[in-house]
């Protein structure tokens, strides 16, 4: 039986579910190792010969986890048939993050690989529709429902995967930073609430429209909880099935701790 790869970036992913694999074959971009797993380093400017190494290695399946962000290529080290690749990869980097992903993708398949998704590996990481912790008021699903409109329009700007509304207001947006300096943003302008007395505001992820959900799906842990009860928000809500959580159970007790929600929300209209 062929063995499975994981393509690892940085965080706490890659091991998460490298739990749900029996022994996995594990590799990372050089420079994005992942936390608390080994991992065998590769390079991007000789991806045609690595690729070349996972099939004589009987590997068929690629599931890629973690968080990658553009590596700095180094034009000397290009093997010839990597080198012939650069311009199509460097196209689809022109028109953003998702494109560059996609064209990736697209490599890897096209070399008889088959890149699963994380929901296939590990589908109790990405909870249906439910409330998980705390209660959800009016107010609440109405500022979500606010949060996925606003993501319905910036993710095809190929800009984050969350955001903070409070009573109906955007406080802050994810951009390259990430989850963690939105969520400082929000809580360093929590004032800006219109009514001190009114909803507290809701963190709300998704993945951006028309996404590939094989790959860079967004993910949420117990840091975020505790990220978002200092920001002052009432909770966190998120596309069902659409996002990846890291230690459910934690979550869950640091959401209770700090009387928030946690909300896998289905259609919000």
């Amino acid at each position: 039986m062929s063995r499975v790869a994981i393509i690892a970036g940085q965080g706490r992913l890659p091991a998460v579910v490298a739990q749900g694999l029996e022994d996995p074959a594990i590799f990372a971009l050089e420079g994005f190792r992942p936390e608390g797993l080994d991992a065998a380093p590769f390079r991007l400017e000789r991806l045609v010969p690595f690729l070349d190494d996972l099939i004589r290695q009987d590997i068929r399946k690629v599931v890629f986890a973690g968080a990658i962000r553009r590596p700095r290529l180094d034009p000397e080290i290009f093997d010839p048939r990597t080198a012939q690749l650069v311009p199509r990869i460097l196209a689809a980097m022109q028109s953003g993050d998702d494109a560059a992903l996609r064209a990736v993708l697209d490599i890897f398949e096209e070399n008889d690989l088959t890149i699963c998704s994380i929901s296939e590996i590990r589908p109790d990481l990405m909870p249906s529709e439910g409330i998980l912790a705390g209660e959800v008021s009016d107010a609440d699903r109405r500022d979500a429902a606010r949060g996925a409109a606003i993501l319905a329009q910036t993710g095809t700007l190929d800009l984050g995967q969350g955001t903070v509304v409070a009573q109906g207001l955007c406080l802050a947006l994810e951009t390259l930073p990430g989850t963690a300096a939105m969520l400082d943003f929000a809580a360093r302008y929590r004032d800006l609430r219109a009514d001190p007395r009114g909803a507290k505001g809701v963190f709300y992820k998704a993945p951006k429209p028309g996404q590939d959900l094989r790959i860079d799906l967004p993910t949420l842990g117990p840091d975020s909880v505790d990220q978002a009860a200092a920001a002052g928000l009432a909770g966190i809500a998120w596309q069902a099935g659409g996002v990846i959580l890291i230690d459910q159970a934690e979550m869950i007790r640091r959401a209770e701790a700090a009387c928030i929600f946690l909300w896998a929300a289905g259609r919000l209209d």
